[in-house]
């Protein structure tokens, strides 16, 4: 399992958001909130713990969700608003490599045909990205 999320309210709520390569469990979380709660002591704060996973719907936040999401089809923000749709085809500890697919007009053609790119992004060159959901 590997920390995607952690907060401390100032009205001292603590959550803590997690995700695994295997996907996880409730009885995952029930199991690090245990192991979180007995490193800490009530006795000298008061505190509500919360530990759940990341959510599906809910953009990457650290570089083992696009690890863990390569393959899926994801929707990526980049830092210059550019919205696009695709396969997120490999990712590093530096970047990830996305591919789009796209139906263009090509000169000299009738109809459209589908263009596939490559595209290589930096980390920082990503503003948001998450996987799109899909029920097929």
């Amino acid at each position: 399992m590997f920390l995607v999320d952690l907060t401390v309210s100032p009205t001292n709520i603590i959550h803590v958001e997690i995700d695994s390569f295997q996907g996880v469990t409730i009885d995952n979380c029930v199991a690090m909130s245990r192991h979180i709660e007995s490193n800490l002591d009530r006795e000298q704060e008061d505190f509500e713990l919360q530990v759940s996973s990341a959510g599906l719907d809910q953009p990457f936040k650290v570089k083992q969700q696009f690890i863990k999401n390569t393959g899926r089809e994801i929707e990526l923000v980049t830092t210059q608003n550019a919205v696009l749709k695709g396969r997120l085809v490999e990712a590093t500890d530096s970047s990830i490599v996305f591919e789009t697919v796209s139906k263009e007009k090509k000169e000299g053609e009738r109809r459209k045909q589908e263009v596939v790119r490559t595209l290589t992004f930096t980390y920082e060159e990503i503003k948001k990205a998450k996987v799109i959901i899909s029920f097929k």
